[in-house]
């Protein structure tokens, strides 16, 4: 089992939206990062645990766990002409981007980024990491079990 933080703007999609879904799924939709885009092609798991993680927004951090439900197939959006993640390069036949589906766990206290920064026990987890930027990022099991332990 693996663990992975899951970056989403809140404006697309919140954990409050995930909620309100009927099935309370969501593809893992828009990833344009061939490093994350990997992770879910090639180690993301059924029920690996996922936390998912508001940015882009006035206080980012952990708003909730997901688990992903559906292993890596081609994300649609880069087909769509008139969509913001519209790929001309991409074809059905050799699609370049990829999604996962998760579903919605639980929602937790907001676990912010600064209060993140203040455990010296993260200082190695890759979100806090100068520089990263990526979507999907691997959390290892000790940071995910002293995480829980905050959240819960």
């Amino acid at each position: 089992m693996n663990y992975w933080l899951m970056k989403s703007e809140p404006d697309d999609v919140s954990i409050d939206d995930l909620v309100a879904r009927p099935d309370q799924t969501v593809g893992w939709y828009g990833v344009r990062n061939y490093q994350a885009r990997n992770f879910m092609r090639d180690e993301m798991q059924l029920g690996d645990p996922v936390f998912f993680y508001h940015s882009s927004c006035k206080e980012p951090g952990i708003a909730g766990l997901a688990t992903v439900c559906r292993l890596a197939y081609p994300d649609p959006t880069q087909f769509d002409a008139t969509s913001e993640y519209f790929d001309g390069k991409s074809t059905p036949e050799k699609p370049r981007w990829l999604q996962v589906d998760v579903r919605f766990v639980k929602k937790t206290r907001l676990l912010s980024l600064s209060e993140l920064r203040s455990f010296p026990e993260l200082a190695q987890m890759v979100l806090l990491q100068k520089g990263s930027r990526l979507s999907i990022t691997p959390v290892s099991a000790a940071d995910a079990a002293f995480i829980l332990a905050k959240l819960c």
